[in-house]
C-alpha cells in the first residue's frame, strides 16, 4: 500500500534465544496498539509449544498474534513462503492502523521479510538429485561440497542443516552464482522501518539458556515430543531440525540419556546464539537496548518515534 504519514511503522526485534525479546515484544505492542507477528521458523508448527518456547496463549496479554501454530510438522516451509507470510500480515495489520511488531530468533526469516530479497527459482530435477545424494552420502558430505564451492554460505549453514545445504548447492548450479550472493541486500523494502536489538552478556545468555534448557525438558519436552512423532514429526523437512527437538527424539529413541540430551542442546542452543548475534551485529540499523534496561522500553520507543 503507499505509505503516507499516518502509516504505522514496522518494528522488529532481533536478538539471542532467550534473552527478552518476548517480553519486550509485548510491551511494545501494548504502547503502540499492535500486535505481534512471529518470525520464528518453528513457532509456526501445531504442537511444538515447548521446545520453542511459544508463549501460552494466557499470557499474551490480550495482544493478537501472527503466524502462530499454522503448520502441521509434516508440512515443510521455506523463507520464500515464510517471506509471503509476513508480509501479507504485515499489510493487513498496517492496513488497519495496527503497529506490526516483529519478534522471533530466525535471523534469516527477519532479513528477508524486512530488507529486499528477491529467491532464485527452482529446479525440480536438480532438487530430486541433490535431496538423493542428501540420502545417500548425508549432510556433511554435502556440506563439504558447499564449502568448496561458497565458503560463505558453508559458514552460515549448519553442517546437520541438509535441506538448506541442498537448497544452496541447488541455487548455484542453476545460476551459476554462490548462494551467498543471493542473501538479503540491507535495504528496507519499506523504509518506516525500526530494528531493536536486545543486548545481553555471554555469562547470563549461557546460564538464561542452560535454565531454559532444563526447564524445556523438566516441563515435558519429552511428552511433547513422543506425541509429535506420533504426527509425522520425524519425516517434517523443517519441523524435526529444530534444536531440543532432534535431542528429545535421540532420547526416546534411546541413543542419548536425558541428561545428555539436555547437555546437547544446551550446547546446540549456545552455538546458535553465537550464530545470531554474528549476523546482527553486522548490520548497523539496529538500535541495541540492555536486556536489563529499566529504560529499554522508553528508549525503544524513543528510537521508534525517529525512526
Amino acid at each position: 500500500m503507499p505509505e503516507t504519514s499516518t502509516t504505522p511503522p514496522i518494528v522488529a526485534i532481533v536478538g539471542p534465544t532467550a534473552s527478552g525479546k518476548t517480553s519486550l515484544s509485548l510491551d511494545l505492542a501494548a504502547e503502540l496498539a499492535g500486535e505481534v507477528v512471529n518470525t520464528d521458523a518453528m513457532q509456526v508448527y501445531r504442537g511444538m509449544d515447548i521446545g520453542t518456547a511459544k508463549l501460552p496463549p494466557a499470557e499474551r496479554r490480550g495482544i493478537p498474534h501472527h503466524l502462530l501454530d499454522t503448520l502441521d510438522v509434516r508440512d515443510p516451509a521455506t523463507v520464500a513462503e515464510f517471506q509471503g507470510w509476513a508480509r501479507a500480515a504485515i499489510a493487513e495489520l498496517r492496513g488497519r492502523g495496527a503497529t506490526p511488531v516483529l519478534v522471533g530468533g530466525s535471523a534469516l526469516y527477519t532479513r528477508a521479510i524486512l530488507d529486499r530479497f528477491e529467491f532464485p527459482g527452482t529446479d525440480p530435477e536438480v532438487r530430486a538429485r541433490l535431496e538423493a545424494e542428501l540420502a545417500e552420502a548425508g549432510s556433511p558430505a554435502l556440506h563439504a561440497r558447499l564449502r568448496e564451492l561458497d565458503p560463505e554460505a558453508a559458514r552460515r549453514i549448519e553442517v546437520e542443516n541438509g535441506r538448506r545445504v541442498v537448497r544452496a548447492l541447488e541455487v548455484i548450479e542453476i545460476t551459476g552464482a554462490p548462494f551467498s550472493a543471493n542473501l538479503p541486500v540491507q535495504e528496507y523494502v519499506d523504509p518506516h522501518t525500526v530494528q531493536l536489538g536486545v543486548a545481553i552478556d555471554r555469562d547470563t545468555l549461557d546460564e538464561r539458556i542452560a535454565v531454559r534448557t532444563r526447564e524445556m525438558f523438566d516441563g515435558g519436552l519429552l511428552d511433547e515430543v513422543a506425541g509429535l512423532l506420533d504426527e509425522g514429526l520425524a519425516e517434517g523437512r523443517t519441523a524435526a531440525l529444530a534444536i531440543g527437538y532432534r535431542q528429545a527424539i535421540s532420547v526416546l529413541a534411546g541413543e542419548l540419556s536425558v541428561e545428555e540430551a539436555i547437555e546437547r542442546t544446551a550446547v546446540a542452543t549456545r552455538q546458535f546464539a553465537r550464530r545470531q548475534l554474528a549476523w546482527w551485529r553486522k548490520d548497523p540499523r539496529i538500535t541495541w537496548l540492555e536486556y536489563d534496561d529499566p529504560e529499554r522500553v522508553a528508549k525503544a520507543l524513543a528510537a521508534i518515534g525517529a525512526a
